[in-house]
């Protein structure tokens, strides 16, 4: 069974930082597209970065570019997103995603369809 599970969140002030992590199982980790979504109250669920399982890319929402990193560890099938100099619009439940298929590009984060259960993230002003 295809499992994916976010840790990580948490309240932090303003300026400050936090490591999401999402543990995956039940797949061939490094063949399969990972990314991070995530969804504030009263607003659409939104693609922040992901890492492409064909090439190695990675692709970053334009509000979080130069603040956010996101990063995989084949061995420990984690794959991690260091968010710095958090804002209070950065508050959202953090999904994790992977691609059901293997080796496709998450350009689009379109083929992100598999999904973990959302960490809190909560940025205080």
């Amino acid at each position: 069974e295809v499992q994916l599970v976010e840790s990580g969140g948490g309240l932090v002030q303003a300026g400050g930082s936090l490591r999401l992590s999402c543990a995956a199982s039940g797949f061939t980790f490094d063949d399969y597209s990972i990314g991070w979504f995530r969804q504030a109250p009263g607003k659409e669920r939104e693609g922040v970065s992901c890492i492409s399982s064909n090439d190695g890319s990675t692709y970053y929402a334009d509000s979080v570019k130069g603040r956010f990193t996101i990063s995989s560890d084949n061995a420990k099938n984690t794959v991690y997103l260091q968010m710095n100099s958090l804002k209070p619009e950065d508050t959202a439940l953090y999904y994790c995603a992977a691609d059901p298929v293997p080796l496709r590009s998450c350009s689009g984060y379109r083929y992100l369809e598999v999904w973990g259960q959302g960490t809190l993230v909560t940025v205080s002003s």
